[in-house]
């Protein structure tokens, strides 16, 4: 097909922002304006059609990222629409890993709120280009120039507003287009309401003019030519400010902004023209990095048909028609289905049975996939979240998703015997699926308990076990995953010597453990003249391994730790992995209790939105969790706080809130860090039993 040899007219673009900003009501009228759909599911109705999962619908939310394909003006626009919630951050985190681009939007009334922030620093992570659209600008109290100053002071960047508004809150009825410097405006609200083109009124010049110069300045700040140009001539033609524009926001110098109202369809075909014009192509971006397992030497993969082929598998999900699908990016080269990959990450050869262009949950079949494209593929059985698809005669790893550890944990048991088998294997499904999910059974109690990111989270998870997989449930009260660290330097022997007659056990091990800087070695091997032979030294790091996850103190998991092997013996007959193993956990253990043990809790970011006459109140509840304020400030007439407080304190905040502020405060909560326990506090848990209890 011929949109493959034009990589140029490709646009992979995720649509980020903070819940209920509007990110999937846009991403509706996308679809509908690039004819990709013929009626407009509002979210409020529970119709959107990217919010496929019957939770979305119920909820009004996005839980997952949906993907989808559409073309405008002959480019192809692959766009992932993501999740606006805190607990589903790992769902942005790995959408925008393969994303060429991003668009932001922002609430016209609520401004750069804490999401926003959050989704911004994980584009910049990824150095993705950015331009983004302000949303909601009909809704009472909506203020553009405000976001266009919140956006400046919170992210230190360069605005470059290519729209600025006509009107306000509900009398909003058009921009100022500041490229053309033209009036565009809308004949009303439906979706097929006409785009007229006028001239600038009167009363609108002086406005218009001064951040038409604004934008002129910023592009003569960054191209001499242009500079001469506007010193000469005084203007630029059109196409040459859109090549400028398009130069300022790849090599990410500014972030173009764009304005209107998803809901009342204004401002979305204008967004559309925009991303074609301003974001990036594959061609656009620098060749895709990664390692050569075979040599540990740095590689590149360009985005194009001629090189080897080679992938990054985001996201995997399981599916009740289909089974198992791989969401995966390709950089170069091509694949068909029915075809072998290698997967370089696990070393394993698999085979892609079907590919698959997604539509949120509708899938169109595709006999091949190229380079820049996103697709699903159905067939591979052990590839997980961040492994790397390529020819196995030129393999190349790329660098995987971070995943920020569960913070909040339940325990849960099936309600019946018939439910016990159902329930490990829709937990290991899910597991699967979501990197943040985390299942694990305790070694004492026998329970199994599941961990996530939050309340939210696990609510999700729990529905979908008894309704999407029909298993029953108890579920126990949601517990703070804690967790143990060491203060100092200790060093301890362990043996495991049994004698029974014929062949009896031996493993002998002396290990010395220390708090861990960041880059170092969780284990380090210092023994001379082979003590301990090679074959029993992945034993020993498995018995340290099970001892940290056991803990000492509380039996958390233990964490920081660097363990060193100095010493130790062996039997010729009665050594065996098993020994050594059990005698690495005794040695562990025996160390760890005279390391200075210690326990750490989650440390949650808070930011509240209040009105000013509740704010004592508000400061009152936060000292009394615990927490530590270290910014306050003004938003319009809204007071904010910024807070830090422990995750145990936190649970049910928000009914409590909503309490003191009479239903108008609004918080919004992520994780920050964890922090050592208070000795007091950490006496009260360690004397429940810990994790236990």
């Amino acid at each position: 097909m011929k949109e493959h040899n034009s990589l140029h007219k490709i646009r992979n673009i995720g649509i980020v922002a903070h819940i209920d900003a509007g990110k999937t009501t846009t991403t509706e009228r996308i679809l509908y304006y690039t004819g990709k759909i013929h009626k407009v599911g509002e979210v409020h109705e529970g119709a959107a059609v990217m919010d496929w999962m019957e939770q979305e619908k119920e909820r009004g939310i996005t839980i997952t990222s949906a993907a989808t394909t559409c073309f405008w003006k002959d480019y192809r626009i692959n766009i992932i629409d993501t999740p606006g919630h805190v607990d589903f951050t790992a769902e942005v985190e790995r959408t925008l890993r393969v994303l060429d681009g991003v668009v932001v939007i922002f609430c016209g009334v609520g401004g750069v709120e804490p999401q926003s922030e959050t989704v911004w620093r994980q584009a910049e992570r990824y150095h993705i280009p950015r331009l983004t659209f302000i949303n909601k600008l009909d809704r009472v109290g909506a203020n553009f120039y405000q976001v266009l100053e919140a956006i400046k002071e919170r992210f230190k960047l360069v605005p470059l507003p290519l729209q600025i508004p006509v009107g306000k809150e509900e009398n909003f009825r058009g921009v100022i287009d500041l490229v053309k410097m033209k009036v565009l405006t809308w004949e009303g609200d439906d979706l097929e309401a006409k785009i007229l083109e006028e001239k600038i009124p009167f009363y609108l010049k002086e406005k218009a003019y001064h951040w038409h110069n604004y934008l002129m300045e910023k592009i003569a700040e960054e191209s001499e030519e242009c500079l001469e140009r506007l010193l000469e001539e005084g203007v630029l033609e059109v196409e040459r400010i859109k090549k400028e524009i398009r130069s300022m926001t790849m090599t990410h110098k500014a972030v173009p902004i764009l304005c209107g109202s998803a809901l009342k369809n204004k401002g979305v075909r204008l967004l559309l023209d925009a991303v074609v014009d301003y974001l990036p192509s594959p061609l656009d971006i620098l060749p895709a990095e990664g390692l050569n397992p075979l040599n540990k030497q740095k590689e590149e993969r360009k985005p194009s048909l001629e090189e080897p082929f080679s992938s990054l598998a985001f996201k995997v999900v399981t599916d009740p028609y289909v089974g198992r699908l791989t969401y995966f990016r390709v950089y170069s080269g091509r694949i068909k289905a029915g075809s072998f990959v290698y997967n370089s990450t696990k070393g394993q050869k698999e085979r892609i049975a079907r590919i698959l262009e997604m539509h949120a949950n509708y899938r169109t079949e595709k006999e091949e996939i190229f380079a820049g494209e996103i697709g699903a593929a159905i067939g591979l059985k052990n590839v997980d979240t961040g492994d790397s698809l390529c020819e196995k005669g030129s393999p190349i790893i790329f660098e995987a998703m971070r995943f920020v550890e569960p913070v909040i944990s339940v325990a849960i048991e099936p309600k019946t015997k018939l439910d016990e088998d159902k329930l490990s294997i829709c937990l290991s499904k899910l597991a699967q699926e979501d990197p943040t999910f985390k299942i694990r059974q305790d070694s004492e109690t026998g329970q199994t308990i599941i961990s996530g990111m939050g309340q939210l989270h696990l609510e999700v998870i729990l529905h979908r076990v008894q309704r999407e997989f029909k298993v029953g449930v108890n579920v126990g009260k949601p517990r703070v995953a804690y967790k143990e660290a060491i203060k100092k330097k200790v060093q301890a022997r362990g043996q495991y010597i049994r004698q029974s007659g014929g062949k009896g056990q031996y493993g002998d091990v002396y290990l010395e453990i220390e708090p861990k800087k960041d880059q170092e070695e969780i284990f380090v091997d210092k023994t001379r003249g082979a003590p301990i032979p090679k074959e029993f030294i992945p034993a020993i790091k498995k018995g340290i391994k099970e001892a940290m996850s056991a803990g000492a103190l509380a039996g958390y998991p233990l964490v920081d730790v660097k363990s060193t092997l100095l010493d130790g013996s062996y039997h010729p007959v009665d050594s065996s992995e098993f020994a050594f193993r059990t005698a690495a956990s005794i040695a562990f253990k025996k160390a760890s209790r005279q390391a200075g043990l210690y326990l750490l809790e989650p440390m949650m970011k808070v930011e509240i939105k209040t009105p000013e006459t509740f704010i004592g109140e508000v400061m009152g509840d936060i000292t009394s969790r615990r927490g530590r304020v270290y910014d306050m400030g003004i938003e319009g007439e809204v007071r904010y706080i910024d807070a830090c407080i422990p995750l145990a304190e936190l649970f049910n905040y928000v009914t409590r809130l909503r309490s003191l502020t009479r239903g108008r405060g609004v918080p919004n909560i992520e994780f920050s860090h964890y922090e050592e326990v208070p000795p007091g506090i950490a006496q009260g848990i360690v004397g429940k039993g810990g994790r236990n209890a």
